[in-house]
């Protein structure tokens, strides 16, 4: 087997590692504003208030970022949080007169929508309870 040939067989198992790393960092956005861990939200390192679209933010990013780190319903998920995302980049970074990630802090947004938007089409891989469960679905 080639070199090429090795590596394409390795896919599940590189998605699967884009998945689980791009899921863990993605949810200590989220502990940033649901528990100040590791650092709270700028600039007195507080909290979000329960409720609101912040707080709401932060329970997206925690518990979906979970289900997408063990590959639970992972298509679902990464297709909301891809979805939340292009919200966060439009409402939070993008101005009419500073458009470019780069310069309005968006790049994150923009990176997390469009992984989360490939896992949605691509599934979660290797390493994960919806392929534990596809196997077992496929012994029945």
């Amino acid at each position: 087997m080639s070199l090429v040939e090795s590596w394409k067989s390795a896919t599940p198992q590189v998605l699967a590692g884009l998945r689980i790393v791009s899921a863990a960092t993605f949810m200590l956005a989220g502990t940033s504003k649901l528990f100040a861990f590791p650092v709270g939200m700028p600039p007195d390192n507080a909290t979000a208030t329960p409720f609101t679209q912040v707080w709401v933010g932060g329970v997206l990013e925690v518990f979906g970022g979970l289900f997408v780190l063990i590959g639970l319903f992972t298509r679902p998920m990464a297709f909301v949080l891809s979805g939340m995302m292009a919200v966060a980049y439009w409402q939070f970074h993008f101005k009419p007169d500073n458009p470019w990630p780069t310069v309005n802090g968006g790049v994150a947004a923009v990176m997390y929508c469009f992984v989360f938007l490939f896992l949605s089409s691509a599934g979660a891989g290797a390493w994960s309870i919806d392929s534990l469960r596809a196997l077992r679905q496929g012994e029945k």
